[in-house]
């Protein structure tokens, strides 16, 4: 669905119940652990959406088996790492940063490639990582070339993984098949995103690995076994911002079934941001309920740790009363696009008024009209698009099936919640 999507306009208040697909962070940590484990695993209502599906089949090509269950579920039964294979990252920063740890693993030649923005995603610190860990690879970016032996020394590494928290986790994930495990330690400017890591560990430690986070900026996993187990993903927070953000625009209420009460997800955070910006919030038994006020509050906010949020906040404060400003966010011009320029540009297209800084925006409050919002082949650029078209007449988005890549059925799942009012 790459052709231009009229954004449905909202005739009133969203009211709607909106049950999301699984947290695909969780999904594909999961995925990972399942393949390296000592036995089978079963993952429990995971997302299924590009970027999950791609995880899914690069285990396969390197020998893991992984099936589809009728209710939805994978079983995986994991077996001995080989090669020759050919690895499609497509734009997913979990399949290129947290596979060349665990190729290194295997046997044979395992190739590295995905779509053209991809390769101008950042890779040398992980690869950089790996051949002090004692892996032979040859490149610095997609597409480059794992090939394994078997297995990997491992022992102590220095990165600066101030561009992404990735790097760290991708290491974190196979280190308990290293030789000596793995000591990641990270040198440079803070490391973004730090809930995700949180989350490595929760995972790590769930699978039985022995994980040792007690001192900032350094990760200790233990050589030993990972344990098969059945895993329940939670629902994707992340994801169900967007629709979270719909009943904020439009001074409606929308409930989230199954939010935890505790989480390592970085988009619980928006519990917070929704609140700060005049909604009312509860976590009650039916989920998380948000209640739009009669007009948005702009806010002063630092995403550097839930800087994934920063698409529909950006989204939220150019239909706001006030101005906004949103700190913390640099590294996310390494993301699937430049993501700080992209939303300049766009709300500036649309008649907003948006400026750059050096770690993030400034959105002041203007009136806008409607034109094409372009998506950069970014699913959370096309959401924020969806967002600004509930209230902004004549909105398009340009590409609205960019966001299969965490969201398979978006467009349908919007419609469905308009629909409901």
């Amino acid at each position: 669905m790459s052709e231009q999507w009229p954004a449905p306009v909202s005739t009133g208040p969203v009211h709607a119940t909106v049950p999301v697909p699984g947290s695909k962070s969780i999904t594909n940590r999961a995925l990972v652990l399942a393949a390296l484990a000592d036995g089978r695993s079963v993952l429990h209502a995971p997302l299924r959406s590009r970027d999950t599906l791609l995880m899914a089949r690069a285990l396969r090509s390197l020998g893991a088996d992984v099936v589809d269950g009728d209710d939805g579920s994978w079983l995986v039964r994991p077996s001995a790492l080989r090669g020759p294979a050919r690895i499609d990252c497509g734009l997913a920063g979990t399949v290129m940063r947290f596979l060349p740890p665990a190729a290194a693993l295997a046997t044979g030649e395992i190739e590295f490639d995905g779509d053209p923005h991809a390769r101008l995603r950042p890779m040398s610190t992980v690869l950089n990582a790996l051949r002090a860990l004692g892996a032979d690879v040859t490149g610095d970016a997609l597409p480059f070339v794992v090939r394994g032996n078997g297995g990997l020394r491992g022992g102590e590494v220095v990165v600066d993984a101030s561009g992404s928290s990735q790097f760290v986790s991708g290491l974190l994930l196979s280190g308990a098949h290293f030789e000596d495990g793995v000591t990641v330690l990270h040198d440079g400017k803070p490391v973004p995103s730090l809930p995700h890591i949180d989350m490595t560990v929760e995972v790590l430690r769930s699978a039985g690995v022995v994980v040792d986070d007690s001192e900032p900026n350094r990760w200790r996993v233990e050589p030993g076994p990972i344990r098969g187990r059945e895993w329940y993903v939670e629902p994707d927070l992340s994801n169900a911002t967007v629709f979270l953000a719909a009943a904020a625009v439009t001074g409606g209420e929308v409930v989230v079934p199954g939010w935890p009460e505790r989480t390592t997800q970085a988009g619980d955070a928006v519990r917070d941001v929704l609140s700060r910006m005049g909604c009312g919030v509860e976590l009650t038994a039916e989920g998380l309920r948000v209640r739009g006020p009669e007009e948005l509050s702009g806010l002063d906010v630092d995403l550097h740790d839930e800087s994934e949020l920063t698409p529909t906040v950006a989204a939220l404060a150019a239909l706001a009363a006030g101005p906004t400003r949103i700190r913390g966010v640099a590294h996310i011009r390494g993301h699937e696009t430049d993501r700080i320029a992209a939303l300049v540009t766009e709300i500036n297209r649309l008649g907003g008024a948006a400026t750059e800084t050096e770690d993030g925006l400034v959105v002041e409050p203007r009136p806008m009209h409607g034109g094409v919002w372009r998506s950069y082949a970014d699913h959370r650029m096309a959401t924020a698009g969806a967002i600004v078209g509930l209230v902004v007449p004549e909105v398009e988005v340009d590409d609205i099936g960019s966001t299969a890549k965490t969201m398979p059925d978006f467009p349908a799942m919007w419609t469905r919640m308009l629909g409901a009012r």
